[in-house]
């Protein structure tokens, strides 16, 4: 306890209470939402990455297909959790020109473009 005095003289015990902050513990909320996004770079060579996020556990698929619908990489094939995905691709092996990628889930199913230039 303190003893305070005020400016007409008066005396009262008071408490002081102190505190301090050690840290701060951010939390990574699940999306709410399927989204694939853009890949980057865009354009490329001979390497990118894909991020995408899904809501829900679920099955993924994650393909790469050239101009003809042909399949050239198959990046994801597994059951993921909840949550938020990066995957890099090497194309080094492939020709320059424009490709696409393909996510699919239960509920969900998007394709992008990406352009490969060596």
């Amino acid at each position: 306890m303190i003893e305070a005095i005020d400016d007409a003289g008066n005396s009262a015990w008071s408490t002081e209470l102190s505190t301090s902050i050690t840290g701060i513990e951010t939390q990574t909320s699940l999306p709410t939402e399927y989204a694939l996004d853009q890949n980057y770079p865009n354009p490329f060579n001979p390497a990118t990455t894909i991020n995408y996020q899904i809501p829900v556990d679920a099955n993924i698929s994650l393909k790469i297909y050239d101009v003809l619908g042909n399949e050239v990489a198959e990046l994801v094939s597994e059951f993921k959790t909840a949550g938020y995905y990066e995957v890099k691709f090497n194309a080094g092996k492939l020709t320059s020109g424009v490709y696409f990628y393909r996510i699919e889930s239960d509920n969900f199913t998007q394709t992008r473009k990406m352009l490969l230039m060596k």
